[in-house]
C-alpha cells in the first residue's frame, strides 16, 4: 500500500469513535515510512491486516507496509483464527461435524482441542508438512449472545437457531456493524421445523394452526374438541430458547398452570419426544430432528390445505414451521480458510454431513408430478373464485413431463430481496448449472402469487418474479454455458396456493418461485 492510500484509509476513519486501545502487539508502517500504526492486532486474511487502533479497525494490505511485534503473522505460513460463538446446540454436534468433514476433504487433519466447560478449539493441520494452518475457536452460549458477540467484533462466525430479532438489527446498525439483514449476512447451515407429535396410541390424525395456537394460550384443553375422546391435553415443549417464537405466538400461560402439569417442558428434545411417545394424552411440540417414536399431525388450514411435515416439505419451505439454523456473518473479509469453508457448505458433501448430524440438508431433490398430489389437492380445495378451471388445466399441463425441483425462492418482508433459504438456493443452483449438472435439460422458474387482487395482476407479479429470479440466476452463474441448457420463466399467479390467504404466513408461503426441471 502506497502512502496516499495508507493516509487515506487512516482519515476516513477518523469521524468514527475511537475503540479504547489494550495492549499494542503490531506495529505497521508505510514502505517510505513516512506514516506508522500501532494496535491490537485482530486478524490476516491472507492478504490483509486487521488492527484495532486509536482510530478504530483499520484494514490494511499487507503488500503495502512491514509489520513489527509480536502480534505480527507469519507471512509464508500464516495461521488463521475463526472464532464462532452462540448456540450450543449447533456447536455441540453439528459444526463439528461439518467442519471435519470439511477438513477431511480439504486433505487437513482436524484436531479437536477442550479448552473449558463450553469452550474447545477445531486446530487443522497440513499432515504433508507436519504445519498448522487454521484454528476454529467455539464458545457454546446462546443465540443472543452469539449475535451479541458478532457485532462488538469479539466472533468472527455467530451461530443462531433464528433470524436475527429487530433490536439485533438495529443494534448492529448503531454500533457500524452494518445491516444484518444484508445479502449473504445470514447463511443457513441446516433445516429443522417445529412439529406437532403425539404418542401412536392416540387418534388424532390432524390438528390446524389456529388449534394449535389456541392449544398454547389454554383456550382449547380436551381432545374433544379436536375430535377424539374426552381427555385433557398434557403440552409438552422444550425449555424456551426463542426459536419457536419465530413461528408461533408467544406462549400464554402462568407459572400455576404449569405446576399443575397443563405444560411441562424439557431440556432436550429427545427427552420431550420419548415421554410424548409413552403418553396417549400428550401433544408435544417437538423438533423435526428430534421426532424419535412419536406421530406427527397433519397440519390444516382454514381454507382446507393439507401437509404432512417431510424431508422435501422442509427444502421447498413449503411447511408453515420452519426453524432454520442459521451461521451468521460479518461484513468483512474473513480469513481464506473460513471463506473456503463458507463455500464449501454449498457443496453435497456438506449436505452429507448435515443428514449425518440429524437435520435436513438443502441440497435440492427433484420430485415428479405423480408424487404431488397433496400440492393439486390443496389447490383445487383453496382455488379462490378467480382461479378457473382452464387456469388449472393450462398450469397441469405445464407441469406435465416435468419434476419441481426443491429449490424455492422467496422474498423478503416488503423487499425485492431473496430469504436466507434462497439466497443459499440460487447458490447451489448456480454452482450445479456451472459444473453441466443440468445440460441438454430445461429449467423452468414458475412463479406464483397469494390470492390478494384481481387475479390478472396477480399473474403479472408472478411472472415478474420469476423474470427477476432468473436475472439473479444467470448473474450467480458468470461461468455457465448457456448455449447447453434452457431457461424459461413464467407465472401462474395464485393457481397453485400452498398456504391460506386469510393470513399472512400463507400469503407469504404463497409468494415464491418455484424451479421445474425437463
Amino acid at each position: 500500500m502506497g502512502l496516499s492510500r495508507l493516509r487515506a484509509a487512516v482519515l476516513a476513519l477518523l469521524p468514527f469513535a475511537a475503540l479504547p486501545a489494550l495492549a499494542q502487539d503490531a506495529f505497521l508502517t508505510s514502505r517510505d515510512g513516512s506514516i506508522s500504526l500501532e494496535g491490537d492486532m485482530l486478524g490476516f486474511d491472507g492478504e490483509f491486516y486487521r488492527l484495532r487502533t486509536d482510530f478504530g479497525v483499520i484494514t490494511l494490505d499487507a503488500e503495502g507496509v512491514f509489520c513489527e511485534g509480536p502480534g505480527c503473522p507469519d507471512l509464508v505460513h500464516p495461521v488463521a483464527d475463526i472464532r464462532l460463538s452462540g448456540e450450543a446446540t449447533l456447536g455441540e454436534i453439528l459444526l463439528p461435524a461439518l467442519l471435519e468433514t470439511f477438513a477431511a476433504r480439504s486433505a487437513l487433519l482436524a484436531k479437536r482441542l477442550e479448552t473449558g466447560a463450553n469452550t474447545f478449539s477445531y486446530h487443522f493441520v497440513d499432515p504433508t508438512e507436519d504445519r498448522l494452518v487454521g484454528r476454529f475457536h467455539f464458545s457454546l452460549t446462546d443465540s443472543t449472545t452469539g449475535l451479541a458477540d458478532l457485532i462488538a467484533d469479539r466472533a468472527d462466525l455467530a451461530l443462531a437457531n433464528r433470524i436475527a430479532t429487530a433490536a439485533e438489527i438495529d443494534e448492529g446498525k448503531r454500533a457500524g456493524f452494518g445491516d444484518l439483514t444484508a445479502p449473504r449476512r445470514a447463511r443457513i447451515l441446516a433445516l429443522d421445523a417445529l412439529v406437532p407429535v403425539v404418542s401412536p396410541h392416540n387418534p388424532i390424525r390432524r390438528i390446524s394452526l389456529e388449534q394449535l395456537e389456541a392449544i398454547r394460550a389454554g383456550t382449547l384443553l380436551d381432545w374433544s374438541e379436536l375430535g377424539g375422546p374426552p381427555a385433557p391435553i398434557d403440552l409438552h415443549e422444550q425449555v424456551s430458547d426463542g426459536s419457536v417464537e419465530q413461528v408461533l405466538p408467544p406462549l400464554e400461560t402462568s407459572k400455576d398452570r404449569e405446576r399443575q402439569g397443563w405444560l411441562v417442558r424439557h431440556e432436550s428434545g429427545a427427552g420431550l419426544v420419548d415421554t410424548v411417545a409413552r403418553s396417549p394424552d400428550a401433544l408435544g411440540l417437538a423438533r423435526f430432528s428430534d421426532m424419535g417414536n412419536a406421530r406427527p399431525l397433519e397440519l390444516t388450514g382454514s381454507c382446507g390445505r393439507q401437509i404432512t411435515v417431510s424431508r422435501a416439505a422442509l427444502k421447498a419451505e413449503d411447511y408453515p414451521l420452519p426453524l432454520p439454523l442459521y451461521l451468521y456473518v460479518p461484513p468483512r473479509r474473513l480469513p481464506l480458510l473460513a471463506r473456503e469453508f463458507l463455500e464449501w457448505l454449498n457443496t453435497p458433501a456438506a449436505g452429507m454431513a448435515v443428514r449425518r448430524a440429524g437435520y435436513v440438508d438443502q441440497v435440492a431433490v427433484e420430485i415428479p408430478l405423480a408424487a404431488q398430489g397433496e400440492r393439486l389437492a390443496n389447490a383445487i380445495a383453496a382455488a379462490g373464485e378467480e382461479v378457473k378451471l382452464d387456469d388449472l388445466k393450462a398450469m397441469v399441463e405445464a407441469m406435465t413431463g416435468a419434476r419441481r425441483l426443491t429449490s424455492t425462492f422467496r422474498f423478503q418482508n416488503g423487499s425485492t430481496q431473496l430469504d436466507p433459504q434462497s439466497e443459499g438456493n440460487l447458490d447451489r443452483l448456480a454452482r450445479q448449472i456451472e459444473i453441466g449438472s443440468y445440460d441438454n435439460r430445461e429449467i423452468q422458474l414458475v412463479g406464483f402469487s397469494d390470492g390478494l387482487g384481481p387475479a390478472e395482476t396477480n399473474q403479472v407479479l408472478s411472472q415478474k418474479r420469476a423474470e427477476a429470479v432468473a436475472e439473479a440466476l444467470k448473474l450467480a452463474a458468470p461461468t455457465a454455458d448457456w448455449s447447453r441448457l434452457g431457461l424459461s420463466a413464467v407465472g401462474f399467479g395464485e393457481a397453485l396456493p400452498l398456504g391460506c390467504d386469510d393470513d399472512e404466513r400463507g400469503r407469504k408461503t404463497n409468494r415464491r418461485v418455484e424451479v421445474w426441471l425437463r
